[in-house]
């Protein structure tokens, strides 16, 4: 049976490092985005054989039309990454209530609904991998980042409960979490004021997060975890 994964969010930042390894690694990609010309740059870059779709992952309709075209088109999901994340920081008192809703929406609603779509295939398949992108910061919290906190360490609480409802159709579930990883989302930061707070010295890169996806995907015993990705960051909780 191909080995075929649906990664949301995968034409940019940690998405398409895994979109990329999981390509060295022989499975069919479906590379899914908003912006359907990014996602083909990122299959043309990868390799024939895979698919670039679009999606607003925040439209349940939308999830479930993508689902069809990549059944129609490659073949049933049997792994799905959930990578696709915005972030508006701002302190709480500032923030707009658009701007919580859209975060609420992508990072952890989408999450939802990608997971409700791929999980009737993969029931029907008895078996499956699924592994959603969370972020320390979850944890650890940051100030000016209590909404995008609350919708990443959402996924945590999501994904332990979702793993134990469908263990028993050798279904797994998990969450990487990364820390400060080298993406748009960390361009604005300052290298060298942070990186004195992480015990490794230095930023991730995507392909460090990319490995531990990989990782999980494959590990038939590895269910409702959380593995963090940070450089040792939490240690300094």
């Amino acid at each position: 049976m191909s080995k075929i994964c649906a990664v949301f969010g995968g034409s940019r930042g940690i998405g398409k490092a895994v979109a990329k390894l999981l390509v060295e690694r022989d499975y069919k990609v479906a590379v899914i985005s908003r912006n359907l010309a990014v996602a083909k740059a990122t299959t043309e870059e990868i390799g024939g054989g895979h698919l670039a779709l679009s999606c607003d992952v925040s439209k349940e309709q939308e999830v479930q039309r993508t689902f069809q075209e990549i059944v129609k088109n490659i073949g049933n999901v049997t792994y799905l990454v959930n990578a696709a994340g915005i972030n508006r920081d701002a302190l709480l008192l500032r923030t707009k209530t658009e701007d919580i809703l859209s975060q609420l929406s992508i990072n952890l609603m989408g999450t939802m609904y990608t997971c409700k779509v791929a999980l009737r295939g993969m029931v029907q398949q008895q078996e499956g991998a699924i592994v959603n992108i969370g972020s320390v910061v979850g944890h650890k919290g940051n100030a000016g980042q209590s909404v995008y906190s609350a919708s990443k360490e959402g996924l945590v609480g999501f994904s332990k409960s979702l793993a134990k409802e469908v263990a028993k159709k050798n279904i797994r579930v998990n969450v990487v979490a990364p820390g400060f990883i080298h993406t748009d989302m960390t361009l604005s930061l300052e290298e060298t004021s942070v990186n004195h707070n992480i015990p490794l010295g230095r930023f991730g890169e995507v392909d460090d997060v990319a490995q531990a996806v990989t990782f999980l995907l494959s590990s038939p015993y590895i269910t409702g975890h959380v593995l963090v990705v940070d450089g040792g960051l939490q240690l300094q909780i």
